[in-house]
């Protein structure tokens, strides 16, 4: 009886400890860490009107998708020049932060699906009408994150870049006359029209075809195809389309992955 008791125990054991990888949607405990920039309005950033939380719609979407996942939404903020080394670092498992999905980027990490759809934009100094198309911008001086997407249009279009931590430093760079020209998502720089009544820049040209921004992972992780899940769910059930409308005033989720 002794020893009866004792299998029954070890097959209680066994079945209560270990069976999970702790990936598996729901399946944790353990929270869902992203890493993101927490200066990139407004997509990720401080909101000083609401006791300086961590907010923004990348935010929101990832806390979206953790939530159907049954797990905890954390944030790791760091400078976007480092936010790919932090990930291969494995301070946290997915990044969160616009992150456009380009052949080069696909080489080294695993994408979701998009969850914005969006277009590059070229910003000048608004009595500047010396850029009004893409071919405009060789040779002039342009601010960007170094290892961002922008810079590599910037740097394929012919423009000297000028490198910069985020945004808010390109757009005084050029505001300073230290730069002609700065190239960002245009959901990105509507908002900060919008939202500072700042006329003394523009959006004077289009560049680039539209891109995809999605989630990015390492490649062994197991998180993309759940993500994926994740993501159709919210699609299906209106979330995205809501967290896009309250940001942007309409729904830039893009369409459904066929």
């Amino acid at each position: 009886m002794m020893a009866a008791a004792l299998a029954v125990a070890g097959l209680s054991l066994a079945a209560c400890g270990g069976g999970s990888d702790g990936g598996a949607a729901g399946s944790s405990n353990e929270p869902l860490k992203f890493g993101t920039e927490g200066t990139y309005t407004p997509f990720t950033f401080h909101d000083k009107a609401n006791n300086n939380k961590l907010t923004g719609y990348d935010v929101e979407v990832a806390e979206a998708v953790a939530q159907k996942l049954g797990r905890k939404a954390e944030f790791s903020e760091t400078t976007f020049d480092a936010i790919f080394a932090g990930l291969e670092a494995k301070r946290y498992d997915v990044v969160a932060n616009q992150i456009s999905v380009t052949p080069e980027r696909q080489a080294k990490y695993t994408f979701s699906q998009p969850y914005t759809v969006s277009t590059g934009v070229v910003v000048t100094r608004a009595d500047d009408s010396s850029v009004s198309s893409e071919a405009d911008i060789r040779g002039k001086k342009s601010a960007q994150s170094a290892t961002s997407n922008w810079a590599a249009a910037a740097k394929d279009g012919g423009a000297k870049v000028e490198a910069v931590e985020g945004f808010s430093q390109a757009v005084t760079l050029l505001k300073q006359k230290r730069v002609d020209i700065t190239i960002n998502d245009n959901l990105a720089v509507l908002d900060y029209l919008k939202t500072s009544n700042d006329t003394s820049i523009k959006i004077a040209a289009k560049i680039g075809e539209t891109t995809d921004q999605a989630f990015a992972f390492r490649k062994d992780s197991p998180l993309g195809a759940q993500f994926d899940e994740a993501l159709k769910g919210l699609r299906s059930d209106g979330t995205l389309a809501t967290i896009s409308k309250k940001w942007f005033g309409q729904d830039v989720s893009g369409p459904a992955a066929g």
